[in-house]
Parts: structure tokens; sequence; C-alpha cells
């Protein structure tokens, strides 16, 4: 039951139930025993999707500690807890932790199951996902044709894991500006993903909100605007009004209004997806700040700049709180705010902030990630101003 409300972004009610869970297995069988390791995971995995990281890094490491104990280094369970820490690390950008877990989890893997096996695939994944946020493309891009391939060879060319792959490697490309193969790979998994799970499912609407991204950073709104309003219907309908999924949907949705200057559509997606996010993840969340962006890029856009830069100072204290004062989303917001500042004339605040930002790029993304190259560009941009006048 906490398995379903967890789906639902039932939160709150999953929380209570994987707590007594919990309770009762250490009742029972003792503080330390395996089963009370997986708990801990599941109990983990819910604070991880509401951003309570400290939480869930407390729960998971116990969890890796008791499962060590009882299963051995080179357990299958001792990789699951491996990667599941890995990816906490990865959403607080502490890239440096995460990366030898995520390794040490793919050895494990290859390890007990040989270099071919389903497992190893999603750990590949795992690890070519870090790699892709941080601009490391050529190290991802093997890892996840790797996969696919695996995944192909072992499932079949048309089963559900393969669309995954197929959407992670399209993601990629897409990152790279690669938009026609990420376009047919997109497709591909969409087709796939209607045909074994019908057309009515949440992993098809997570294959048109990929798709309607895709069309709107290529500017073909036209065509991006439907697949997220099918999408979006989708969601509500499968998840109910209030899920984190349906949140992301008003979010691209808002974008894309924003994107063609339909500021008055714009807004209260964005509102809605923000106040949603409140609700279901708490004020903290690296998504609220998300949604605190949006709505302060739009107020700046139209020149409400009294709106905007309370939002993105709120926004920019909320990612250095949760995510830690180096991590590229706070690089991105301090972007944010400098331009802000730059567009009100204030160009003596807005250098600092583009400072900061381009060396929190340049250590965690390095120098030629997109990002870093667009903050060095900016910087110079408001020098060359400073300069002029």
């Amino acid at each position: 039951l906490a398995v379903l409300y967890y789906a639902q972004g039932r939160y709150d009610e999953a929380e209570t139930l994987y707590v007594q869970a919990l309770q009762i297995k250490k009742k029972l069988l003792s503080q330390d025993h395996p089963e009370v390791a997986t708990s801990l995971q599941n109990l983990a995995l819910l604070y991880y999707a509401q951003g309570r990281y400290d939480e869930a890094e407390t729960l998971y490491v116990q969890a890796l500690e008791i499962t060590k104990h009882w299963l051995g280094e080179n357990h299958l369970n001792v990789a699951a807890c491996l990667n599941n820490l890995g990816l906490l690390y990865y959403a607080q950008g502490r890239y440096d932790e995460a990366e030898p877990l995520y390794v040490q989890a793919l050895e494990i893997t290859k390890h007990r199951l040989g270099e071919d096996h389903p497992d190893v695939a999603t750990s590949l994944n795992n690890l070519a996902g870090f790699y892709n946020v941080q601009g490391r493309y050529d190290e991802a891009e093997p890892l996840y044709i790797q996969a696919l391939e695996m995944r192909k060879h072992r499932l079949g060319e048309d089963h559900p894991h393969v669309a995954s792959s197929l959407n992670n490697l399209a993601g990629l490309y897409e990152s790279q500006g690669r938009y026609d193969e990420a376009e047919s790979l997109y497709v591909q998994a969409l087709e796939m993903t209607k045909h074994w799970l019908g057309e009515d499912h949440p992993d098809v609407a997570q294959s048109l909100n990929n798709l309607g991204f895709l069309y709107n950073s290529q500017g073909r709104y036209d065509e991006a605007e439907p697949l997220y309003v099918q999408a979006l219907q989708m969601r509500k309908k499968l998840l109910g009004q209030d899920h984190p999924d349906v949140a992301e949907t008003l979010n691209n949705l808002g974008n894309l209004y924003y994107a063609q200057e339909r500021y008055d559509q714009a807004e209260p997606l964005h509102q809605q997806a923000l106040d949603i996010r409140k609700k279901l993840l708490g004020q903290y969340h690296p998504h609220v700040a998300e949604s605190l962006n949006n709505l302060a890029a739009l107020y700046s856009v139209q020149g409400r700049y009294h709106q905007a830069e309370p939002l993105y100072v709120q926004a920019l204290e909320l990612l250095k709180h949760q995510l830690g004062q180096d991590h590229p989303h706070v690089a991105t917001n301090l972007n944010n705010l400098a331009f802000l500042y730059q567009s009100m004339g204030r160009y003596h605040q807005a250098e600092p902030l583009y400072v900061q930002a381009l060396e929190i790029a340049e250590r965690k993304l390095g120098s030629n990630h997109p990002k870093t190259v667009t903050f060095r560009d900016n910087l110079e941009n408001v020098r060359d101003i400073r300069n002029n006048t």
C-alpha cells in the first residue's frame, strides 16, 4: 500500500506506512536484519523524492552497512545500496562522492552476473547519466550505447527497458544539439512504450513529455504544445491533479508559453506547478526552486523586476541550503540573478554573481560545457558594458 501511495505522490500517507513497517521489522527481527535494511531503503527513497536529502542519506548509509555485514561486500544487494546512495550524491551535486559508488556498483554487478546481464545495463545507464549531466558526453555515449545493445540482446528489440535506453540516449543527443538523432530515438521509444503498455500509461506520458521538450528546444512550438497538453491530461487522469509529474508538465508547458511570449497563459501554469511542488515536496525541495526560478524569469522578461528579484533570491538560498554552495544548479541561479541585475542596470551587482557562476561551472562541469561557455560569455558582456560606461 505504501508503494502505491508513493507512486501516486501521496507521500505523507506513504511515509506513515513505511515507518510503521520499519518499526515492526525492527521489533520482530532485530535492528540489523536484512529485511530492516530493505525497509530503510524504501523510506530513504521516499525522503529522496521529497528532497529530504540529509534524512535519506542517514537511512541509505545504515542500509548499506547492514547489507554489507549480513551479505558481504560483493553481494548484489550491496550494489543496489551503492547505486541508491550514488543517485543521492548525484542529486546533491556531490559528484566526486557519487562516481566511485556507481563504478563500484557496476563492478559488483558484472562480477556476480556477467558482463551481459540486464542489471549491468542498469548500472551502465546510471553511470552514463552521471557523465551526461557533467557534460562528459564522450564518456556517456558509449555507456548508453552499450546498455542499449545489451538490453536489445537480452530482452528483445522492443522491450520497455529498451525504450528507456532509447530515451536516455536521445536525451544525451538533445544535450549535444544532435536533434535529428534525438528525435528518431524519442519517436521509437514512444511507439515501443505505447505498444507494450497501451496508449494510456504514465510511461507514455513521460515519452510525450520528452518529445515535447525536444520540439520546444528546437523552437517547434506548434508540435510541442499538443504533446505537452496530451501528457498533462494523461497524467492528471492517471496520477491525480496533485502529483509531481503533473507539476513537471505544467512547468514545461509554462516554459513553452514563455518562449512564445504568451505570458498571461504561462504565469498560472508556473504558479500551479509551484503550489503543487510546495504542497507535495515541502518548501525546500530543488523542484520548488526550479518553479521559483521560472516564475521569476517570467516576471523579469515583462519588466516586473521587483517581483522577480525576491523569487530569484529565495530560489538561490534554497538551492544553497539543499545542494550546497558548489552545485551546478546554484551556478545557474547565480547567472539568472546576475542577468536580472544587468537588465536593471545594476552592473556592479551582476558581475560578481557571473564570476561565482563561472567558477562553479568550471569546477563542476568543465571549461567546455555549454553552460560554462554561456556564463563566460555573460561575464565578458557585462564587463564590456562596465568598461564602456
